[in-house]
Parts: C-alpha cells; sequence; structure tokens
C-alpha cells in the first residue's frame, strides 16, 4: 500500500484507466452541496494564483507557491494486474463521487476552453480526461469508467459534439452542463483583453493546484477491510473537546472551581444541539466546533483554518489579557448569540434575513453578526441594527445575482468586523460606509444597472442553487404583496421554480414564423437564451409543478387562474394573459421584475 499528496495532474496524466466497481453507488452529487462548493474553491484558486502571478510579475513557479493548494479530499485505489501491453488499471474503492466530479469540470472546462480559442490549455486538460487513443480500446479512452447505470450518459457527457438527448434526468449530465456554463459565464465576466489570463489560471489551478490524498493499494491488499476500517464509525475527539479540556486544566492550574466553571458556563453546550453536525461549504462539522471557529475569528480578527482551531485557541489564551474565566464567559455569551440565530421569527426582519442569509451560505459573515447580534439595545438600538441586515444582504444578494466573486470575502468582513470595535453603536453607518467605498471587482456593490443586466441576461436558473433562486422569487413575490394581502408572507423554502416557457419548449410552444432559415436559427438562440432568465420564471406550488410542465401557455393560464393564488402569478396573468408568452414578453417581465429586485435590496449609492 501506497499514500501520499497528489495534484490533478499527477493522478491523471499518465494513460489509466480507473474503473468504479460494480458494488459502489452511482453517481449522486449535486448543485447545492457539492458542485457549486468546488467550484466556488476552484475559481477562489484561480483568481488568487492570477493575482499572485502579477505580483510576482509573472513568474509562475512562484506565483503557485504563494497560492498554495487546494486540498480536496481522499480516495482509495486498488491496483488491478494488467498485462504489459494493456493500459494500466485501478478500482475505485472509496472517494468514486469526487473522482467522477473531478472528471467532469476538467471536460468540462477543457470544452469551453478550446471552444474560446485556447487550443494549448485545451490540449493540457484533455490530457486529463483522455487516454492515448493508440494504447486502448473503445471506451478505456476514458481515465475514467462509472458503474453501469451511468455509463452512456457519462460517455455522451464527456465526448465533445455529442448531444445528450434523453439524458437530462442524469446526474452526470447536469453536473456537466453546470461547470460548462459556470467556466463560460466566469471567463466572460471580464473584458477581453484579461480573458487570456483568466483560462490561463484556471487551466493552472485544475491541474496543478488542487491536491488529494491518495491511497493505492497493492494487488494482495484486503480492498473490503481497509475500505471498511476508513469508514469505521467511530467517534474522534473534537476541536470542541480540546478546547474543553484546555480550559479546564488552565482554570485547574489557577486553582479555580473547575466543577463550578464547567457547570455555569460550558455544560450547555454540550447539548445535543451543538454535536449536530452541519455542512459548511464542501465540509460536514459538528455546529460546536464551526462555532468555535468563528468566534475565534471575531477575537483574533484573523483567519482561523477549520483543522487549527484548537491550536489558535490556546494561542489566543496564552496571548489574552483576560483571564479563562473571562474568556469563557465570553464563549458562553456568544454561544447564546449564535444559537439564537436559528430561533427567530421566520416572518420577523431577522428571521427573514438569517433565512436568506443560510440559503446563500454566507458563513464568512458570522463573526460580524456575533458582534451585530449579542449587543443590546443599549449599545446598538433596534433600527440601526435592522439598518446593519438590510446593508448586508443588499450587499451579497447582489454580488450572487452578478455571479461576482466571493474569493476575497474573508478579508473583506475581517476588516469590517474590526472597525466595529468600540463603535457598535453606530455599526450601520460603518457598514454603509466601508462597503461604499469598496472599488476593486472583488469587492464592488453592484449599480443598479449592473443588478439589471444580470436579471436579464444571465441564466440565473442554471448558475444558481435553486434555494438562492427561490429566496429571489420570495423576495418578488412578498413585494407584490400589501398589508390588506390574506397572506403577507409566503411560505419560505416550500414553493417550486417553475419555467413559464417550458424549458421543453419545442412541441407546444412553436415559432411560427415565415423567416428565411438564418433568421430562424436566431430566434431559436434568442429563446434559448432567454428560457432560464428570471422573466420566465415564477413560483408554484409542488402540487401545481407537475400539471403545468410543458403544456400550452392556454393551459398553464387555466392552472394558474384556477389554483394559484400567488401575486407573481396575477401579475403575470394580468399583464401578459392576453398576449402569446415568448422572447418579448419574457423581456418585458423580466425589465418589471427587474425594477422590484432593485427596491427590494437597494443601493444606498449609485456607482
Amino acid at each position: 500500500m501506497e499514500a501520499g499528496k497528489r495534484t490533478v495532474k499527477e493522478l491523471f496524466q499518465r494513460d489509466i484507466h480507473y474503473v468504479i466497481p460494480t458494488f459502489q453507488r452511482p453517481y449522486v452529487w449535486n448543485q447545492e452541496q457539492q458542485w457549486e462548493p468546488l467550484w466556488n474553491d476552484v475559481r477562489n484558486v484561480a483568481e488568487r494564483y492570477a493575482e499572485e502571478l502579477l505580483v510576482s510579475e509573472d513568474h509562475p513557479a512562484e506565483a503557485e507557491e504563494k497560492t498554495g493548494t487546494h486540498f480536496l479530499g481522499a480516495i482509495v485505489l486498488q491496483q488491478i494486474p494488467t498485462p504489459t501491453s494493456e493500459i494500466e488499471r485501478r478500482e475505485v474503492i472509496d472517494g468514486q463521487q469526487r473522482m467522477t466530479t473531478l472528471q467532469i469540470l476538467l471536460d468540462a472546462a477543457q470544452e469551453i476552453i478550446e471552444k474560446e480559442g485556447y487550443i494549448r490549455e485545451a490540449k493540457q486538460l484533455q490530457k486529463l480526461v483522455l487516454n492515448d487513443e493508440d494504447f486502448t480500446d473503445g471506451d478505456e479512452i476514458f481515465k475514467l469508467w462509472p458503474t453501469s447505470g451511468d455509463q452512456d450518459a457519462f460517455r455522451a457527457a464527456m465526448t465533445n459534439g455529442i448531444e445528450t438527448v434523453g439524458f437530462d434526468e442524469s446526474r452526470v449530465v447536469q453536473a456537466h452542463e453546470f461547470f460548462s456554463l459556470q467556466v463560460e459565464e466566469w471567463l466572460h465576466s471580464v473584458y477581453d483583453e484579461e480573458r487570456t489570463a483568466r483560462a490561463q489560471a484556471l487551466n493552472t489551478a485544475l491541474i496543478g493546484l488542487l491536491e488529494l490524498v491518495v491511497i493505492d493499494l497493492k494487488t494482495g491488499d484486503d480492498a473490503y477491510v481497509i475500505f471498511e476500517t476508513l469508514n469505521a464509525r467511530g467517534t474522534p475527539l473534537l476541536a470542541s473537546d480540546l478546547v474543553k479540556n484546555f480550559i479546564l486544566q488552565t482554570a485547574s492550574s489557577k486553582h479555580l472551581d473547575t466543577k463550578e466553571l464547567y457547570e455555569d458556563y460550558w455544560q450547555n453546550l454540550e447539548e445535543n444541539w451543538w454535536r449536530e453536525e452541519i455542512r459548511q461549504g464542501r465540509i460536514v462539522r459538528p455546529r460546536i466546533d464551526i462555532f468555535l471557529n468563528y468566534w475565534l475569528i471575531s477575537r483574533k480578527l484573523e483567519e482561523v483554518s477549520s483543522h487549527k482551531v484548537f491550536p489558535a485557541f490556546r494561542e489566543y489564551v496564552n496571548s489574552s489579557k483576560s483571564g479563562i474565566v473571562d474568556i469563557v464567559q465570553d464563549i458562553q455569551h456568544m454561544g447564546n448569540t449564535y444559537q439564537q440565530l436559528s430561533n427567530y421569527d421566520p416572518i420577523s426582519v431577522e428571521g427573514t434575513f438569517i433565512y436568506r442569509w443560510e440559503t446563500m451560505q454566507a458563513g464568512v459573515t458570522t463573526p460580524l453578526l456575533l458582534q451585530l447580534f449579542s449587543a443590546n439595545k443599549e449599545e446598538l438600538s433596534i433600527a440601526r441594527k435592522l439598518n446593519c441586515l438590510q446593508l448586508l444582504e443588499s450587499y451579497l444578494v447582489r454580488r450572487m445575482i452578478c455571479r461576482m466573486t466571493t474569493k476575497d470575502y474573508n478579508r473583506l468582513f475581517l476588516e469590517l468586523t474590526s472597525r466595529l470595535g468600540g463603535k457598535i453603536h453606530i455599526a450601520d453607518e460603518i457598514l454603509f460606509s466601508y462597503l461604499s467605498e469598496q472599488s476593486s471587482e472583488s469587492r464592488l456593490w453592484p449599480s443598479d444597472k449592473q443588478l439589471t443586466d444580470a436579471l436579464l441576461d444571465l441564466p440565473l436558473y442554471r448558475l444558481l442553487t435553486r434555494g438562492r433562486l427561490r429566496i429571489v422569487l420570495e423576495a418578488l413575490e412578498e413585494s407584490l404583496r400589501t398589508e390588506k394581502a390574506e397572506e403577507m408572507h409566503v411560505p419560505k423554502g416550500k414553493l417550486t421554480i417553475e419555467h413559464i416557457l417550458p424549458q421543453n419548449w419545442h412541441e407546444h410552444w412553436p415559432i411560427r414564423v415565415s423567416e428565411v432559415p438564418e433568421e430562424l436559427h436566431e430566434r431559436i438562440s434568442e429563446r434559448e437564451r432567454l428560457k432560464h432568465t428570471i422573466g420566465n420564471l415564477t413560483l408554484v406550488t409542488k402540487k401545481l409543478n407537475p400539471s403545468l410542465s410543458n403544456d400550452p401557455w392556454e393551459n398553464k393560464q387555466l392552472g394558474f387562474q384556477e389554483h394559484s393564488t400567488l401575486h407573481l402569478n396575477k401579475q403575470l396573468l394580468n399583464n401578459w394573459g392576453s398576449t402569446p408568452f415568448t422572447e418579448k414578453e419574457i423581456v418585458e417581465c423580466g425589465t418589471l421584475l427587474s425594477q422590484f429586485v432593485c427596491k427590494i435590496w437597494p443601493i444606498p449609492i449609485e456607482k
């Protein structure tokens, strides 16, 4: 058995055929929990590398070293005996979801980069996806081969130029489409002269700056025993356990009553709620460890890696002027605040903010929120606190819709949290001033024009997770309701997103024109571009969604009239019920909705 770190290049560059055994489950990863966090990680690494390359005055090796590698997880491989004349083989014993996703991402990036004309970079990526055809037969051309249920969809998705019709429900195909859209949108989010640098940075990040721990078993090693050992259900010591032990040891060395200290300030942090495992990006950790991580960041005002919580805590205690009792009291106070974030009335202003904040997975702002929510009314008035939440939500939602990078959020919100020190009573003024003065692309507060352009032009249904897109549509729905409405608030997270003009529109929504073929092709392309924009999306109940499906506009109108009480759909019928709902109407609807979005999440100063 061999074990060690390997980059993506080291794992995939040689001619090799990784086979996922039949006992492994099919590909099940999804956009919200895995694809989007992975893409955000890769994008941030690429952007950091591009910045370091500029600082190093175009010295790639130096820029790579300063950027550092990003750890993706572990995989376990089993060697398969093969004749010298045949391609080398491995079975994927553990980590098949991760390896499959990596291959899909590499292929999607290769296809888009080649389409954009970056041939050298595309060839380098292709070598990580396909084997030399002179040494392979049939599907051995692929570096990775999935389980039987995914093979046809995988072959279609991973072969440039082949249609994926008939595989719409395949997670493999959906993942490939997701990553293709993300790469294309990211490349086109900068000026033409900057695009080459982005393509090269993405290429470098994918090939050399992503790392995995690879356990490579020899033929005689028992793969099943090792697999069971790796996945054994143990109860490892948490970072919070180490922190607690250190607190009690420190208190004991100072002759304090450790029993009283534990019962008064720490015992509540050992309730089941604190031990529940929750997702933080791609990582799942106990809630107590995540909280301690955020608490340390808020106190040290510097980044603290998730795997360095205990060393950072020990360093903080040893260097702090506060005594151990004061520190534990502060942890308890902030812990109560952190727990309270989950207990606000969901229809209150605070509850609505927290729901949207959690959906956007903006955990990086938690140290700032701990400061705001832990302040009492004398320190920070309710009006000023709500102003802070409105400003912060506007900033985050606008950047989310405009698909702007999150790579600098750590430093941005650390600096902002630091500025609140001793001035919490004017937190909204500090928030407003600080966010408004940001001018770099990685920190800019998008203007109304930028926001409107994104809403009208970007395929947000494909680019955003369903949850993130839903909070935009839910906010639009609530903005259309008045105080006289039977229900002023939308049931959060319960409604589904419906395309007005269906995704598969060809049968019931034909383009009836007597135009020359070129003009007809332009109409089809425009319709395909617009169908995933905000103007073609609405909300319906889960029961109503399947009944509407790909129905003609006339049938959809009847469905809305008879079963939908949502104001989004009432507005739709009032404005466009007497017209065919095609490209022109999608743009009109999108323009109207974008005006509401700009008002829901206003920007104090138009850039």
